[in-house]
């Protein structure tokens, strides 16, 4: 937290207040309902409604997503079967409206925008959907020593707050975030072994479709990258650790999720990816848990036991290890179905409707 204050002096990071959970639960209760009948969205409209500070009308709309792009110089190691250049590709398709994400964000009625972290290659022309952060042309390989300075950590984690910040800004009422990066799933493994003290066989595993073996080689990459990186991992402080084992995009993703904190949005968290960037925002500030929205479980082996290390879980699990923030965006109709019932569904006395007896 002190480091926190040291870089964003006039942001306020505070836990919401349970007693608003609470308060929360008894209108829940009193709908025209059994009780606890509408399971976890009433979770989440509880959720909502303590983090923007128990107002009245609950709104998750307009909302934003971002999908935040960047290349891992790990890729040499061989630990994807695709090719470096396909980051790039991705992202050209992003601007162009041909993703999966781009089609769910259309159909939802959502605001999208590319975070350029840092590509491999010269900047991409201007464009109005596109927003440039970037930190470099991709990472250092962490196998061999740090991914990137902490004074570009540091950056990176300035300027997705600024995303952040912005949204909040231009009145937005949810955030979503995802992600593109060749390698990033082994960056990912290896915030998570750091943080949460993983073992990489457990957590390493096919990404964009990785065979066995190379799954195997993946794993193998991070446990050297933990040993490379030994001494800012054993430091605890969770900025070397970012520093050391990050992405440029996943540092940025962790900087708009603070955010979020800071100005009381809730954010929807995609898969594998995104949620190393949260578990590292976390380390920086823990009541993010109370405002950020684990979407879905990953078909990514290893992030069932990410979850339940966290103690959270997922609200949806469709199979998926997509990225872009397509998780996100599908968990999004959940939420605003979750205000409705809040704001608009009747009380029992409303509806002249008996309660239950005994």
């Amino acid at each position: 937290m002190d480091y926190l204050k040291r870089l964003f002096p006039e942001a306020k990071f505070e836990p919401v207040d349970e007693r608003l959970l609470v308060e929360a639960r008894k209108r829940l209760d009193s709908l025209t309902k059994p009780v606890g009948s509408l399971g976890r969205l009433e979770e989440i409209a509880s959720r909502l409604y303590a983090i923007v500070g128990g107002t009245a009308c609950l709104s998750v709309s307009p909302a934003i997503f971002y999908t935040v792009a960047a290349d891992h110089g790990v890729a040499s190691q061989n630990v994807s079967p695709y090719p470096q250049e396909v980051t790039r590709q991705m992202v050209e398709n992003f601007l162009e409206g041909g993703a999966a994400i781009n089609c769910l964000t259309r159909a939802f009625g959502l605001a999208l925008r590319i975070v350029d972290a840092g590509c491999a290659g010269k900047p991409f022309p201007a464009d109005p959907v596109l927003i440039s952060r970037r930190l470099g042309e991709g990472t250092d390989d962490f196998s061999v020593g740090p991914a990137m300075s902490v004074e570009t950590c540091e950056m990176g984690l300035k300027a997705g707050f600024e995303i952040g910040a912005n949204a909040a800004a231009f009145g937005y009422d949810c955030v979503g975030v995802g992600e593109m990066g060749i390698a990033n799933t082994t960056a990912a493994t290896a915030i998570y072994c750091a943080f949460l003290d993983l073992d990489p066989e457990k957590i390493a595993g096919p990404g964009t479709g990785a065979s066995p073996e190379m799954v195997k080689r993946k794993a193998r990459v991070v446990r050297k990258a933990l040993g490379a990186n030994a001494e800012a991992v054993a430091s605890g402080n969770p900025l070397r650790i970012l520093a050391a084992l990050g992405g440029f995009e996943i540092t940025e993703m962790a900087g708009i999720m603070l955010a979020c904190a800071a100005f009381r949005i809730p954010v929807i968290v995609d898969g594998f990816i995104s949620s190393a960037a949260y578990v590292a925002a976390r380390a920086f500030f823990p009541g993010l848990k109370d405002y950020a929205f684990i979407s879905h479980k990953s078909a990514e082996p290893g992030h069932m036991a990410v979850t339940e290390a966290l103690g959270v879980r997922p609200f949806l699990d469709l199979g998926m290890r997509l990225g872009e923030g397509v998780g996100a965006a599908l968990l999004y109709p959940l939420l605003r179905g979750a205000c409705v019932i809040f704001n608009e569904m009747a009380t029992m006395d409303q509806a002249g409707v008996s309660d239950r007896s005994g």
